[in-house]
């Protein structure tokens, strides 16, 4: 089938990402004897440079890695938890019944910087200096504006003008919106990262004691002051349409870590994936190949009416499961990925559309689900004033004046010695909240995913993760190490990443074959992201879907809308494949890329 570029096939290194930029820093790392780990940890700093308005250096970031040394597949949770002041009752005096999208408010502890120090430390061999010296040239000297970069800053330029003058500082030089295509600095975040690498070199003479110094300027010295002050002593309007300070403190900084975890995994046809815990939707991935594994995908068809709808409707079951389920909690993952449960659940699957929210009773529990804005809905969400719902794909946050979109980044990287990364960093968008002047980044809005409703597993409360999208993803096949991938896309990255995986294994394409194939996906469960509404039975599809198989849909009972031909899905993946390494990258926005030899 025609690709839009070649599947790489080499044996030294391979390294694949949401932009170009980030691709050719983690594959010079490489050329000049770094490892995965290095080069992951390189190339993730650089995105936040390149890809201002999909992640930043407040943001969070889930990393699953296969260690060639240790023989074993690790999560590395760089997620943040909500502040100790964060509760529902707090929200509640403040009249809201929804965490908004945006501002100070949805902060939690910025997870990206740690989790990137742990795989730097643990597995890594790099000095901090020459990590993060790609990152901070870019910001010094400048990146180029991608048009989508240019856009969102348009979109929240009278936002910034009118009510976030640090951002206005830092985002509109001369007070305009950068042209696509010009060269855009951040000179005060290259000042921050050159001062945490001033700081460790001057504690510390050893590699170990220099990332340990980092991070204790990160959590307890000078940047956590600052955003500390920043939280206490600022106001500012956020996507409920009020002005409300931060609850963010120096004590909920100082008190977190990132942390070492067991991934889950789950067995299909001779592959294992693995994803991390239910604090994240990673999970929903290995219940749809729970279900999937009762079907004869391979007699439907790859992307027959039948293979779409059947693929669509396991989706819609697992991700109710994460709707009653899923959180920083206590939850069944033993039974929700049992076969005996999973036999049950297979039944639901009809010859036509679900148009139900329908979560499972996983050993016999009762399932509780929040209580939702109303479905479909587009306009102010319950108890906010002059909000409006994003539309399109991806993680939205919504601003006073217009719609925002923010986004996620993804990178994989597979080196000689057969070590491998996924890592999905996001948050801190530049459009997420004002921007921090003495670091020259702003935080993230991560508790936007926590529900202010008592008793749930995704219930807001103090030190915990919010129910994150982000989900990095790695598979053995055959008992042995094979596939690193992942995508933005917030709720449909567990759904354009199945897809891709199904393409390879069931319709027997290779990397680049399947990361191209027309992509769909389903809106009918409730979003992750303010002011989480939900479509019903709402199912995108790229134009490039064939004709007829769209129109079998509809008479399904699917609520169709076809997007345009390459606009769904931006995957990217690195494989182990016998004596060769592999990659491919998404050509969807024309920036992602996968370099390697």
């Amino acid at each position: 089938m025609f690709t839009t570029r070649p599947e790489l096939t080499g044996d030294f290194g391979m390294v694949a990402s949401t932009h170009w930029l980030a691709s050719a820093t983690g594959m010079g790392v490489l050329e000049r004897g770094g490892n995965a780990f290095d080069a992951a940890v390189a190339a993730g700093f650089v995105l936040q440079v390149a890809e201002p308005h999909l992640n930043g250096p407040g943001g969070e970031v889930p990393i699953l890695l296969w260690s060639e040394a240790e023989q074993k597949v690790s999560v590395v949770c760089g997620q943040g938890v909500a502040p100790a002041a964060a509760t529902v009752g707090r929200f509640t005096e403040l009249g809201l019944d929804i965490v908004p999208g945006t501002g100070l408010l949805a902060a939690t502890v910025p997870g990206a910087f740690g989790g990137w120090m742990l795989m730097l430390e643990r597995w890594g061999t790099w000095s901090l200096a020459d990590v993060l010296a790609p990152a901070i040239h870019y910001a010094q000297h400048g990146v180029p504006v991608l048009e989508r970069v240019a856009a969102t800053i348009e979109s929240v330029q009278e936002l910034f003008t009118d009510d976030w003058p640090t951002s206005a500082a830092t985002w509109l030089p001369g007070g305009n919106v950068p042209a696509a295509g010009s060269k855009l600095a951040n000179p005060v975040l290259a000042a921050t990262y050159r001062r945490v690498v001033a700081e460790a070199e001057a504690a510390s003479s050893s590699r170990e004691g220099q990332l340990a110094a980092a991070r204790k300027a990160w959590y307890e010295g000078f940047v956590a002051e600052a955003i500390a002050e920043f939280s206490a002593k600022t106001a500012w309007r956020d996507s409920s349409g009020e002005v409300h300070g931060g609850l963010l403190t120096g004590d909920d900084l100082a008190r977190w870590s990132a942390t070492v975890e067991e991934p889950l995994a789950f067995d299909y046809r001779g592959h294992t994936v693995y994803k991390t815990g239910p604090w994240g939707q990673g999970p929903v991935f290995l219940q749809q190949l729970a279900l999937l594994q009762g079907f004869d995908l391979d007699g439907m068809g790859f992307l027959t009416a039948d293979y779409v709808h059947t693929v669509t409707e396991a989706a819609k079951l697992a991700f109710a499961d994460r709707e009653a389920w899923y959180g920083d909690a206590d939850v069944p993952v033993s039974d929700l990925l049992s076969e005996a449960y999973n036999a049950e659940r297979r039944k639901l699957v009809g010859a036509e559309a679900s148009l139900e929210l329908r979560p499972g009773a996983p050993g016999g529990r009762a399932p509780r689900l929040p209580d939702y804005p109303a479905p479909g809905t587009t306009s102010a969400a319950p108890g906010l004033s002059g909000a409006r719902s994003p539309q399109g794909v991806g993680e939205p946050t919504v601003a006073r004046n217009g719609l925002v979109k923010g986004d996620t980044c993804h990178v994989d990287v597979v080196d000689r010695h057969g070590n491998m990364v996924s890592a999905t960093p996001s948050g801190g968008w530049l459009q997420s909240s004002p921007t921090i002047p003495e670091l020259g980044f702003c935080l993230g809005t991560r508790a936007q995913m926590f529900w202010l409703q008592e008793g749930l597993p995704a219930s807001l409360r103090p030190g915990t993760r919010p129910r994150t999208t982000l989900s990095p993803a790695f598979a053995l096949r055959d008992g042995r190490p094979w596939l690193a991938f992942g995508t933005p896309g917030g709720d449909q990255q567990d759904q354009w990443s199945v897809n891709f995986f199904l393409a390879v294994v069931h319709g027997r394409l290779n990397l680049q074959e399947a990361i191209d194939a027309p992509m769909f996906h389903s809106e009918h469960f409730p979003s992750s992201f303010f002011p989480r509404g939900s479509r019903p039975g709402v199912l995108h599809v790229e134009d490039r879907l064939d004709a007829g198989v769209t129109a079998e849909l509809r008479r399904r009972g699917h609520e169709v809308e076809v997007q345009g031909p390459w606009s769904l899905g931006r995957l990217s993946a690195v494989a182990r494949d016998g004596a060769f390494l592999k990659a491919a990258a998404n050509p969807r926005g024309a920036q992602g890329y996968a370099v390697g030899r």
